[in-house]
């Protein structure tokens, strides 16, 4: 099926009630109408996930979020012109006529205008904004390709939207405008600096949520099935000599590394690069069935911030648990 096509096909599934995965610059999502309560639950029993994690709602023009939100403070008002289409999502005081399902029955909304075409495409045909999520099981890797979802979910939804691969591959950055402050709930695509470019200081929200306030602040998220331990030194992979361990690494090594199972995020040190290839790269390590990951630090600026934020939340047990004398 050719794009044009698929995408009207997609839209109808949308407008009927369904629900489809699709392509954006982050991530693929998992969408349904968001004004849609029976839909928008249907995502929710796909992914298995908590009925307390909030979803963000997509639109495909900045004029829609008018629909959405009681007030636009101005501050919002300037990244929205800075940086959407792209992955920033803001959340904002709820109009009362979205479904509490969407929020979690928080009084707040997350919303956002992604910049793949497809998704704007989709959009704009199904007349509606679309809720959606990562198009994985919860709290599992996010897709960053079609083969990807229908690896997870293939089976359980409607139809899937090839874009290709995604451009930005970590999932978009959150600002809360809910409060007098402005406040970086998730770092994302977009980053901390770029924001505190346009706005100023902006408060940093340091914790894991147990009931987040927005996507993606769960404590365990983004998690492999194989686990991952962060900053694992040489000196203490003695106790897993005869166990399979794979390297995640940002750059390629100066020295010779002897290891079979290593993933090279950038080999020239790049942060958008590594971005980019950080879900497909640990995946790739998942499916060589090892016994652990061991993840090298990025440096946390710009894009990097991102980067470090998944690969915590995917490792947080493993290394509880190293800390605490379990592994």
């Amino acid at each position: 099926m050719k794009d044009g096509k698929a995408i009207l096909h997609a839209a109808e599934i949308i407008r009927r009630g369904g629900v489809v995965a699709f392509p954006t610059e982050t991530v693929y999502g998992l969408g349904a109408n968001a004004f849609n309560p029976l839909a928008v639950a249907r995502v929710f029993e796909t992914k298995r996930r908590p009925y307390f994690d909030p979803l963000i709602v997509h639109v495909a023009n900045p004029a829609d979020v008018e629909k959405l939100a009681k007030q636009i403070p101005s501050n919002a008002k300037k990244l929205i012109e800075r940086f959407w289409p792209g992955p920033l999502t803001v959340v904002l005081l709820k109009e009362e006529n979205i479904p509490d399902i969407v929020t979690a029955g928080l009084p707040t909304v997350a919303i956002r205008m992604p910049s793949h075409p497809m998704a704007l495409a989709l959009i704009k045909k199904s007349k509606c904004p679309i809720a959606a999520p990562s198009a994985n099981p919860f709290g599992y890797l996010s897709p960053t390709t079609a083969e990807h979802v229908r690896e997870q979910l293939g089976d359980q939804i409607d139809f899937i939207l090839d874009g290709g691969p995604c451009l930005v591959g970590v999932e978009s950055t959150i600002v809360s405008f809910s409060t007098r402050k402005p406040r970086l709930l998730r770092p994302g695509g977009v980053s901390l600096e770029e924001i505190q470019s346009i706005i100023g200081k902006v408060e940093v929200s340091s914790a894991m949520e147990s009931r987040p306030s927005a996507p993606g602040m769960l404590a365990r998220h983004y998690a492999p099935r194989t686990p991952i331990m962060l900053d694992l030194g040489e000196k203490d992979l003695s106790s897993y000599k005869n166990r399979k361990i794979g390297f995640l690494l940002f750059r390629e090594p100066k020295k010779s590394f002897k290891k079979e199972h290593i993933e090279v995020l950038s080999k020239k040190g790049d942060l958008r690069e590594a971005a980019a290839n950080l879900f497909s790269a640990i995946r790739r390590l998942d499916a060589s069935h090892l016994d652990l990951i061991v993840a090298e630090p990025v440096p946390e600026v710009g894009l990097g911030r991102a980067i470090m934020d998944r690969i915590r939340r995917a490792s947080k047990h493993i290394n509880e648990d190293y800390a605490n004398g379990r592994v």
